[in-house]
């Protein structure tokens, strides 16, 4: 098919990857390739993904990715699958039982939804319709250009700077944990079939010699190297997405960031069921210190062998997707998970950027980061209940966390975040 206005097709593009070379993308300012054999590695890797994969339609962002509108039954996680994809469920209704109110939260917390940039009354900078046509799904485009940015594929597919664990501890402490690696975040013990936040949007700065700065929920069972997660939040990481704007994303491990783990539709894991939301998508507007405050719903639940992700909503019609159970290999997370955690997470190496606004936890609303209407949903089915976190702060000088039980809606709450620095 023809190129859209402005972009190439994904089968011009791909047939554009015969001719790529080591030495050009070496080349370009922000190239860490290591090797010829690791760009080898990408290659091969971006022509798999998309190998006998026609998109229908394709149009840019405002961040300039692309998005493909792919067959949902062409997508990596179901080429060659003769799985069938199921519709999305609705989710079982939210905690709305009345909760008192403490002395603090007597003040009125007002925020707005962060809608999806895919709509069908939109059009790109091109002129390109910014949605995707029935029965495709929009899938941003991994390209040779994102992945040299990485010295190799694995370093592509980890959470982050690569080394052991990328959880947060339950009590952080900081000679236990990578050094690359600071939490300010909430949890409890708990079997759960999935949860449910709002998460308070910001655009924390990254610097030099820092990675990324993330708002997210992590849903965990099993331990050492059979820890099994599954994640989701916002993250502002220039070196994934190519731009200081926060982006949905999504992550999994089934052995603890070893082997396994990806974000979004990086590699054949998650299976997107949406022509609405996508994962990797730029999110907007943010929050303004003293001002309007934004913040976008999200919720995993586990429920037919899948755990399915929902945007802004909780029917089916808010589901992006899902994990299957069988990446999880028979693993804790194949049942329910364990744990459920909320806050907020850096890397860096000398140094470490902005959580959240870059306010600590205890200046609260229009000023500290927040996520809100916590719960989980129990394992064997029901309603969700309201959270019960223990707050971990293993590095105050430079974040901090704190939680409250509001009353309804904002409910459970966490209040995180910090400036960074030298932690």
């Amino acid at each position: 098919m023809p190129d859209p206005k402005g972009i190439p097709s994904l089968s011009n593009y791909l047939d554009s990857l015969q001719a790529a070379k080591h030495r050009d993308f070496s080349r370009m300012p922000e190239s860490r390739v290591a090797h010829e054999d690791a760009f080898a590695e990408m290659k091969a890797h971006v022509v798999g993904l998309y190998e006998n994969v026609d998109a229908q339609h394709s149009f840019v962002d405002e961040s300039g990715a692309i998005y493909d509108c792919v067959p949902v039954e062409q997508q990596p996680a179901l080429r060659g699958s003769s799985e069938g994809v199921p519709k999305p469920p609705d989710l079982p209704p939210l905690e709305s039982g009345p909760r008192a109110e403490t002395a603090e939260g007597a003040d009125e917390r007002v925020d707005s939804p962060v809608a999806s940039p895919l709509d069908a009354a939109r059009k790109d900078w091109h002129g390109n319709v910014m949605h995707c046509p029935e029965g495709t799904v929009p899938i941003q485009r991994v390209t040779l250009e994102t992945l040299t940015r990485f010295e190799t594929l694995q370093d592509f597919f980890a959470k982050g700077p690569r080394g052991a664990g990328r959880r947060p501890p339950r009590a952080a402490e900081p000679a236990t944990v990578p050094v690359t690696h600071r939490w300010a975040h909430a949890y409890q013990n708990v079997n759960n079939g999935g949860g449910h936040s709002y998460l308070n949007m910001w655009q924390p700065a990254i610097g030099a010699n820092q990675v990324f700065s993330l708002s997210q929920h992590w849903y965990v069972a099993g331990s050492g190297a059979n820890l099994q997660t599954i994640e989701c939040g916002w993250q502002v990481y220039p070196q994934m997405y190519g731009d200081s704007r926060p982006h949905l994303f999504t992550y999994w491990t089934a052995d603890n960031y070893g082997s396994t783990g990806c974000y979004n539709l990086s590699c054949t894991a998650f299976v997107q069921t949406s022509s609405s939301f996508a994962p990797a998508m730029a999110v907007a507007p943010i929050s303004i210190k003293g001002g309007s405050q934004y913040s976008m719903e999200l919720a995993y639940w586990h429920t037919g062998g899948r755990w399915w992700l929902y945007y802004n909503g909780t029917q089916g019609a808010n589901a992006i997707g899902y994990y299957p159970d069988t990446l999880y290999q028979g693993g804790a997370l194949t049942n329910n998970a364990t744990e459920i955690d909320y806050g907020g997470e850096t890397t860096g190496t000398t140094s470490f950027p902005t959580m959240g606004s870059g306010d600590f936890a205890n200046q609260r609303f229009q000023h500290a980061a927040y996520q809100r209407g916590i719960g989980y949903w129990p394992p064997q089915g029901g309603a969700m209940l309201n959270a019960n976190l223990t707050p971990s702060q293993g590095w105050p000088a430079c974040y901090t966390a704190d939680v409250v039980m509001y009353g309804a809606p904002w409910n459970e709450t966490i209040w995180f975040g910090g400036p960074g620095g030298n932690c």
